[in-house]
């Protein structure tokens, strides 16, 4: 049994596409609809998690697993390119899931208010000026470096990517940031990536 992952186009769950692509698993992907909560194929998604959002992946023995870091990890690990989760082994492995904390708690949480219907403005300006701070936090981090950790891609580069990603929805250019205006343009570049929003229908 191969494993499924449910999404909505362009949300988190982008993040775990990329990085199922990336690692090369055999995967079936579920259109999620946010509003009914139903799968492309007719499925009660509350029936596949009662947390009703995504990411959600069926494994092969048939169980669920939910959160975004989970399922990273969880791909990482299960990759045939164990370099996915931990570049070299040891410390690295604890770098990776630092960005991937990182990325949840400090990033994407923050673009909340900006996509709820009953933020005022003020708490929008808030947001919005917060996640700039933290942009530019981000870009010194990352340096002239092309991936997060180490020499090369990991699952904390497909969760960044996804999160930039949502910048445009915002009226936040990327442009500010010259550093991970170049980085994402870059990871979104790589294939498996293209491959990924070519699913989601994001890209042609």
């Amino acid at each position: 049994m191969s494993m499924t992952l449910y999404y909505m186009p362009g949300a988190c769950s982008l993040a775990p596409h990329i990085a199922l692509q990336e690692a090369g698993l055999t995967f079936d992907t579920l259109r999620v609809d946010g509003k009914s909560k139903t799968t492309a194929d007719g499925q009660d998604y509350l029936r596949v998690t009662d947390k009703g959002y995504v990411p959600a992946l069926r494994l092969p023995d048939g169980s669920v697993l939910t959160e975004c870091i989970a399922v990273l990890q969880y791909i990482g690990d299960h990759s045939a390119n164990a370099q996915l989760s931990a570049p070299d082994g040891g410390a690295s492995r604890y770098r990776v899931s630092e960005w991937l904390a990182y990325i949840s708690t400090e990033l994407h949480k923050a673009y909340g208010p900006m996509f709820n219907p009953a933020a005022s403005d003020a708490e929008k300006q808030r947001a919005l000026d917060a996640l700039a701070k933290k942009f530019s936090w981000v870009e010194d981090a990352l340096g002239d470096r092309k991936f997060i950790v180490g020499e090369t891609f990991t699952v904390a580069d497909a969760y960044l990517f996804t999160v930039l990603g949502w910048t445009k929805f915002i009226g936040l250019h990327l442009d500010k940031w010259p550093t991970l205006q170049r980085y994402h343009a870059a990871i979104g570049a790589r294939p498996k990536v293209t491959a990924a929003l070519k699913t989601e229908g994001l890209i042609k």
